[in-house]
């Protein structure tokens, strides 16, 4: 029985933090050898919240990078560049002509985005970029899209769009099922609710011990407990949230030396930095290895851009024929 398909895609940001890791690549990793998967560095969506098209080329080496050090395979799934495979412009024009503006206005993902990037004016291009999104899953012919509850509006969208096409024109695109994912979320070090590179809270999968030791030390704890002795709550800490991820193992004993006051947040802060580096320190050594490799790593994404490229093509050969565009 054949693998079902699925794409997956980050915008290019440069070097990928651990709340990265957590939320959407960890899942990446581990669905590669079930489905059939195709990733894409969605560079044409960074111009929906940013012109600015200097620093894309290397922020796509630096995330690649990172990709391959977190475990993801060349060699089973294709990485590839949006910009670099023409048919995605092409597959969101025609698209674009199946959904009304009202339609992408309700989106509710939209709608936080633009308040939260305090946006005054919203470009054509961000309103239409779940059809963008649309158009990169579609041209794979994708039928599962790993989200999270939050992104479901957007596969409904595509669910929409492939229902339109294939009544108007004829059966091409399947309408692909959210594959459902409880992507955690990593509170940031200063006690944000995210972590972003925007905020300067992140813990980044390439930074080195050292580092690591000194954001961790700085890192926000529960607030009430100023000294070793005092009893703690570790719900409202973000170091224990780390435990419960990284060092699973030990968050009992935690909890308990937490509450009770014996365990102070000095000890429990140099104990969770341990166990990060032990967890990022292969990650380390494969980033090194691709960063003195930098033309294996240009060759990686030269050979996923033309076997996305092949996929591509046909299927935009498939939409031609259906339209009777030639």
């Amino acid at each position: 029985m054949a693998k079902k398909r699925i794409l997956s895609g980050m915008r290019p940001t440069g070097k990928l933090h651990i709340g990265h890791y957590v939320g959407a690549l960890e899942n990446w990793v581990n669905l590669q050898h079930e489905y059939e998967s195709f990733h894409l560095i969605a560079d044409y969506h960074v111009l929906t919240t940013n012109l600015n098209t200097s620093e894309i080329y290397d922020n796509t080496i630096e995330m690649l990078i990172d990709w391959l050090a977190s475990g993801l395979d060349p060699k089973i799934s294709p990485m590839f560049r949006q910009s670099q495979i023409k048919e995605h412009a092409e597959l969101f024009l025609i698209y674009s002509m199946l959904i009304t503006s009202a339609r992408l206005e309700r989106n509710p993902t939209l709608k936080e985005q633009v308040r939260d990037l305090n946006i005054e004016n919203v470009i054509y291009g961000h309103l239409g970029y779940p059809v963008l999104q649309s158009a990169d899953i579609l041209l794979y012919k994708g039928e599962a899209v790993p989200v999270g509850e939050d992104q479901v509006p957007h596969v409904e969208i595509t669910r929409e769009i492939a229902r339109k096409f294939n009544n108007q024109y004829g059966a091409v695109f399947p309408e692909p099922e959210p594959l459902l994912t409880k992507f955690a979320r990593l509170p940031g070090l200063d006690g944000n609710a995210k972590m972003s590179k925007s905020l300067n809270n992140t813990v980044l999968l390439s930074d080195s011990e050292e580092v690591i030791t000194k954001k961790i030390k700085k890192a926000v704890t529960d607030p009430q407990k100023i000294r070793r002795n005092d009893p703690g709550r570790p719900e409202v800490c973000l170091i224990f949230t780390y435990h419960k991820r990284f060092n699973e193992a030990e968050v009992p004993e935690i909890e308990t030396g937490c509450r009770s006051g014996a365990l102070g947040c000095v000890d429990c802060k140099m104990n969770c930095v341990s166990k990060l580096n032990l967890f990022l320190e292969p990650m380390r050594e494969k980033r090194n290895y691709y960063e003195n490799n930098l033309d294996e790593v240009k060759d990686i994404l030269t050979d996923g851009e033309q076997r996305a490229k092949a996929v591509a093509e046909d299927t935009m050969n498939e939409v031609h024929q259906k339209m009777n565009l030639g």
